[in-house]
């Protein structure tokens, strides 16, 4: 076993290993008709990657992206079945990486995340859908608006969550721990009602029947409407988000944020303004909630209260703690498997089980129906995760910095500016 672990050390062998891995899942994947272990396997090859140290990081990233890009889409780029999931899992990875910004980072306890992701939704849905037309005159402007506008709402939902992000963030300033988790679940819990009861006196919402059909996306007159489109589409959301938050990581806001978590005692008597660094927590996050509702509600075509509960809100950070607060490779780790638990593996089980015992195979009761229990199930795997990785899959890893080189800088700072006074002098 030492031996296979030393020789896998070599950069060789990384590569010859990648390769095989890849290219066997994804010929798997080519002759299987809508099987979802290749696809799944096929994924797990962008976690393989980060672990493959010997092949430098810019092909590392290089490969991924290849993976993401151009394997996927041509393998199964037909598949609706893949691409819808695919597209899923990218819509709450986005959501996951601007949770962790105000939980991970900045260690606020956020229970009503899902408001900012209602509010993006339902800042597109509006206005292009019939909607709009219920309180604002044809002679302003016709409604629904064309899919061209789907980009220009990607910005506006963007600054209307934002926005929203600082109304939440004002209140709860002196608010911490249950307190504050409390009030921001009671703000998510507002929004949806709010969302449910608009349809009067003035009919804007639409109410509990929700506003169908939103206009898809166009780009140079060609509408995206299919489950291929909206992949690339959140693949761009997640490039962006990713690129914001890796800036922000090691950024001077970032340290700020992780100084507040830390010990907000101690970050204030170092002239961190709290006030301005919350804030700007709740914003970031918020952002990246509003675009993925926008990107949600044109796919979906259908938006309505039903989809913004509680539940979402408790299931993304479920998504964040699994996976590592406070670690952006960790919480997209965390939110592809709560996705693909929740949306696919234990969906895919149940069928499984439910066709044995059609076939007669096994005898399971009606009130067994393994259906009825995937809550239960996913419930179970999140205790053991809890109980044996409490840092999560991939924990946080604080950024080491060398002391000896650091002062070994200072002192040659310290001869650079002597000998320049001496020149002076």
């Amino acid at each position: 076993m030492e031996r296979i672990r030393h020789y896998f050390t070599y950069s060789l062998t990384q590569w010859l290993f990648i390769i095989l891995y890849t290219g066997s899942v994804t010929l798997w994947l080519w002759v299987s008709d809508r099987a979802i272990l290749p696809f799944l396997l096929l994924l797990f090859s962008l976690l393989l990657l980060r672990f493959l140290t010997s092949i430098p990081l810019k092909l590392r990233l290089l490969i991924g992206a290849l993976i993401l890009v151009l394997i996927i889409p041509m393998v199964a780029g037909e598949n609706r079945y893949y691409m819808e999931v695919a597209t899923q899992v990218g819509i709450y990875v986005a959501m996951a990486l601007g949770l962790n910004i105000v939980v991970g980072f900045a260690g606020l306890l956020d229970l009503g995340y899902v408001a900012f992701f209602a509010v993006g939704a339902y800042s597109y849905a509006i206005f292009a859908s019939p909607q709009a037309g219920q309180f604002i005159s044809a002679a302003i402007a016709e409604f629904p608006l064309s899919g061209v506008w789907f980009w220009p709402f990607l910005v506006i939902g963007l600054l209307i969550a934002a926005l929203f992000g600082i109304l939440l963030g004002l209140p709860v300033l002196k608010v911490r721990g249950d307190y504050l988790a409390i009030v921001t679940l009671g703000f998510g819990e507002i929004i949806r009602i709010v969302f449910n009861n608009l349809d009067k006196p003035v009919n804007i919402t639409n109410g509990p029947q929700g506003l169908t059909p939103i206009q898809p996306p166009v780009l140079f007159g060609l509408p995206l409407n299919t489950p291929f489109h909206f992949y690339f589409i959140v693949l761009f959301m997640i490039g962006v988000v990713l690129l914001v938050n890796k800036r922000l990581e090691h950024s001077r806001l970032g340290r700020a944020w992780i100084a507040i978590r830390e010990d907000e005692l101690a970050a204030r008597a170092m002239g961190i303004p709290l006030i301005k660094t919350k804030l700007l927590a709740f914003a970031t996050g918020a952002s990246f909630a509003g675009i993925a509702g926008v990107i949600f509600a044109a796919k979906q075509s259908f938006v309505d209260p039903s989809s913004f509960t509680l539940m979402e809100s408790i299931g993304i950070l479920v998504m964040v703690m699994l996976g590592g607060s406070g670690s952006i490779s960790g919480v997209i780790l965390g939110a592809t498997l709560v996705t693909l638990l929740q949306v696919q593996v234990l969906k895919e089980f149940s069928n499984w089980l439910n066709s044995l015992r059609m076939a007669g195979i096994i005898d399971l009761p009606n009130q067994l129906d393994p259906s009825k229990f995937q809550r239960f199930v996913f419930g179970i795997l999140l205790i053991v995760f809890a109980l044996y990785r409490p840092k999560g899959l991939i924990p946080a890893r604080r950024k080491k910095i060398d002391i000896d080189s650091l002062q070994q800088s200072q002192l040659e700072e310290v001869k650079r500016r002597d000998r320049k006074e001496e020149v002076s002098g």
